[in-house]
This record gives structure tokens, C-alpha cells and sequence, in this order.
């Protein structure tokens, strides 16, 4: 028999998370949130009038930008991230990592957040739970695969993340991948052992006073419900994990299993509006075939000049075209979408080094420049036109503007597509508080998703 949440399951938090980038961060929000465990996330340390609006909140999120950033970086501004989620008493602290594993020994290192957390939260193991069926990922004997279109590749071939301009994935053994960004001993519970009841036997076995990383494949509901079952019951007095929303997945798959949630109900669903406005920083071709769509379907399409936009003489210039083309077409119920590349082939991503040395600045100042002109682009969007509802797809796209439009905090209206949802945002203004926000993963959904976004469906 199933019960309520609140009857069963313990009383406050039950998950905290950092994600490591804005788009990921509301994957983990929409799977709690669909699942009947309310959930918030934070766009910034919350103040205390924050955190008492949002006190009935089973999980509590905050968004980063760690995956583009430094070791020195993260050893600076993690500790007081994750001491600040661990005030909220979860017995799990998560740092959320992409499930693409975005991550290499000087950018984003998932290591170096592990080494940091650990200490936080102490305890025998760092369970890391990566595969994630309803996003098509899936981990096997410590290798992970993820989907693209009909077909299923393994990491370090996959046609997008084997070319990630800044984290290219060349291996897919999990556990080689992560020796290389820390010195923890790192074990795996495969799903083998798992689908013959030996998940907890090969657990004990690899817990220590060293506390391991235990990875645990993931390639199926049943698997995903027996890795949920393993970190639950298995959480002792507190436990730190990096992994991707799939450990969010796996722990409602295992509460469901013995009836500590019930079954899940359909999510509302939001109504359509005429105009939507988006922005895309993103270098993905599933995105690019996003916006190809956009544009044969009625979307305002205009490309940001990047070397202009690199430009300190030129930069304010070609924001201001582009703001004033988004302002016509809203004016005309069009919804515009700048974008400043079209998949990894375009020339601003094969010559973005180029153009940021001749611009004279380091290629991570110009990667910011991008950001910063994107976000502001949207912000005077949503001042001079009243829109409603916007999508932007890029994780680092998402921060800057989120920063940029000082939004507090998000929770989710509806679903749209898995990874994806449609949020509410909550701020100090009333212009921006209400405002509807689509965050988007560059793998992140099909061709049609800025449509999904402007008629909100799922």
C-alpha cells in the first residue's frame, strides 16, 4: 500500500544539491518535482527570508557554474556552497554533475568537487549514481552511453560529447575517467551483481575508512530502483554523492518500489502564449537542429556577430542590433531566437580561438564576453517588451542570463521535455518575478523544442 510522502518518508529536506551548471540544475528539480517531492532551487545563496518562504521543500537546489571552472576555482567557492546546503539537514548532500560527465583534471573536475564534499559530509562511501533511462543515458560496467536520435553511443564516440569544445570526452570507463581528477579509491557495483541481489554483498565489500567513490551502473528502471536502494538505505548519518539527476531518479524509483510515494500523476500542463523570446550560446547540433526548426516554423532567427561581440569597440553595438531586430519582431507577435553558433561546425566555434586572440583577450574571457552579451541582450528584452515566457539553451548561456535577470530562485510549472522543464521564476521585483524560463541543455531535447516552449507542451 502506498502513503503520502510526508507520512513515511523523514520530515525536512531530503536531497540538497549544487549543480554544476544552470541547465542541469533544473533536470535534477523537474525529476523530484514530477515525482511529488517539492522542490526548489536556488539561483544564488538563499537569504533567510528566501529559505523560510520555500522552509516546505522536500529538496533544495542550488545552481553553479563549476563544470567551466577551475580546481582553484572550485576549492575556493565550493566549501561554502555546500556548507551553506548542508544547513538544510539532508541526509544527502549531492553535487550534480551532467550526465554526459562533462569533466577534465583542470575544467569542471567532478574530483576535485568529490575531495571537497567529502569532507563536508564524511561517511564510508561517495555513492555515484550517472545512468539515467528517461534521458537515454546509461552506465554498464563502469562504461556510460548516451543517445543521440535512434541510436545509443558510447561516450568517447558519441557524435557531440567526443568533440565538446572545452570537455571532449575521450574515455568512457567512468573509473578510469575519474582516477585521472582524484587520488580516492574508486570502486563499481555492476549491474550484474546488482540484478542478482549482490548490490549490498559487493558494497560492504568496498566500503572503507578510505571512503571510496562506488559507482553504480544504471541501465533500466530495475537497476535504477536497486541503485536508489543501495544509496538510501545506505545513507547512515549523512552522505555526499556526484552524480547526475539520475540519483534523483533512482531514489524516487526505489521510494515508489516499497511505498514510501505514490504513484505519480500527471503533471499540469501550462497554457501557449503568442510570443516567447530565446537566446542560444550553445554548440550542440542537437540544438543547432533546434534552431533550424525554429527558423522554418515562424521564429525571428538572427545570428550574433561572435567577432563583434569579441570586440570591446564593437561589442555594445552588436547587442544593440540585436536587441532592437528581438523588439521588432515581439512587436509583431514574433518570437525572436538569437543564437551565437549553429552546431560544432560552424566557423564562430572552429575559429573561436582565433577571434579571441585577435581580440586580445584569453579564450575563457571570450567564452564570458559571449555569455555577458547573450544575457544582456535578454534582459533588455524582457524590460522593453513585457514578455512572459523565454528559453535559453546553453548551460553557461543559462547562468549568465539568470544572473542577469536576478532571479532568486525557480520551481517548475510543467514538463516540456525530459531534462527541461518550464519554471516559475521567483525574485525580489515584480517584473521579473512570475516571468516563465525554459533552461536547455545543449543534448537536451527535439527538433521542435522552442515550439514546445512557446504553445507549453510536453
Amino acid at each position: 500500500m502506498n502513503h503520502a510522502t510526508s507520512e513515511l518518508l523523514p520530515d525536512g529536506p531530503l536531497l540538497a544539491y549544487y549543480g554544476d551548471d544552470f541547465t542541469g540544475s533544473t533536470d535534477v528539480m523537474e525529476a523530484f518535482t514530477l515525482a511529488g517531492v517539492p522542490t526548489v532551487l536556488f539561483l544564488q545563496t538563499p537569504s533567510q527570508a528566501w529559505v523560510k518562504k520555500f522552509s516546505h521543500m522536500k529538496c533544495v537546489g542550488l545552481a553553479g557554474t563549476s563544470r567551466g571552472r577551475s580546481p582553484a576555482w572550485m576549492q575556493q567557492n565550493l566549501p561554502p556552497a555546500f556548507a551553506s546546503l548542508k544547513a538544510f539537514g539532508a541526509p544527502i548532500l549531492q553535487y550534480k554533475v551532467c550526465s554526459t560527465f562533462d569533466s577534465n583534471p583542470e575544467i569542471g573536475s567532478i574530483g576535485t568537487a568529490i575531495d571537497l564534499g567529502v569532507k563536508v559530509m564524511g561517511d564510508s562511501w561517495s555513492p555515484m549514481v550517472v545512468g539515467a533511462p528517461r534521458l537515454r543515458r546509461y552506465q554498464a560496467f563502469g562504461h556510460l552511453f548516451a543517445a543521440m536520435g535512434d541510436a545509443v553511443h558510447r561516450l568517447d564516440r558519441h557524435p557531440t560529447m567526443s568533440r565538446h569544445p572545452v570537455t571532449p570526452m575521450d574515455e568512457a570507463d567512468l573509473k578510469q575517467h575519474l582516477a585521472k581528477q582524484t587520488s580516492k579509491r574508486i570502486e563499481l557495483v555492476d549491474l550484474v551483481a546488482l540484478k542478482q541481489g549482490l548490490g549490498q554483498q559487493r558494497l560492504d565489500a568496498a566500503m572503507g575508512n578510505d571512503g571510496p567513490v562506488v559507482l553504480l551502473d544504471v541501465i533500466d528502471e530495475e537497476t535504477l530502483a536497486l541503485a536508489g536502494q543501495l544509496v538510501w538505505t545506505n545513507r547512515g548519518s549523512g552522505l555526499f554523492s556526484a552524480s547526475s539527476s539520475g540519483l534523483a531518479y533512482a531514489l524516487v524509483a526505489h521510494w515508489r518500489r516499497v511505498g514510501l510515494l505514490s504513484a505519480p500523476t500527471d503533471f499540469p500542463q501550462t497554457k501557449g502564449v503568442d510570443c516567447i523570446a530565446a537566446i542560444s550560446g550553445s554548440c550542440s547540433p542537437v540544438t543547432a537542429s533546434q534552431i533550424t526548426w525554429a527558423a522554418a516554423h515562424g521564429f525571428d532567427t538572427q545570428r550574433m556577430d561572435v567577432k563583434a561581440v569579441l570586440s570591446a569597440d564593437t561589442c555594445a553595438v552588436e547587442v544593440e542590433r540585436l536587441v532592437q531586430l528581438a523588439q521588432l519582431a515581439v512587436q509583431k507577435r514574433v518570437s525572436p531566437l538569437i543564437y551565437s553558433a549553429s552546431g560544432p561546425d560552424d566557423p564562430a566555434v572552429l575559429g573561436f580561438s582565433k577571434l579571441a586572440s585577435e581580440a586580445g583577450i584569453e579564450l575563457s574571457q571570450a567564452h564570458e564576453r559571449v555569455g555577458q552579451a547573450l544575457a544582456s541582450i535578454m534582459r533588455r528584452i524582457v524590460d522593453t517588451t513585457g514578455i512572459q515566457r523565454i528559453a535559453i539553451a546553453g548551460g553557461d548561456s543559462s547562468g549568465a542570463v539568470a544572473s542577469a535577470l536576478d532571479i532568486a530562485a525557480l520551481t517548475v510549472v510543467s514538463q516540456l521535455t525530459p531534462g527541461a522543464p518550464l519554471c516559475r521564476a521567483h525574485a525580489e521585483s515584480t517584473d521579473m518575478d512570475g516571468l516563465e524560463v525554459a533552461l536547455k541543455g545543449g543534448q537536451m531535447g527535439g527538433p521542435d523544442f522552442f515550439e514546445r516552449v512557446l504553445k507549453g507542451t510536453a
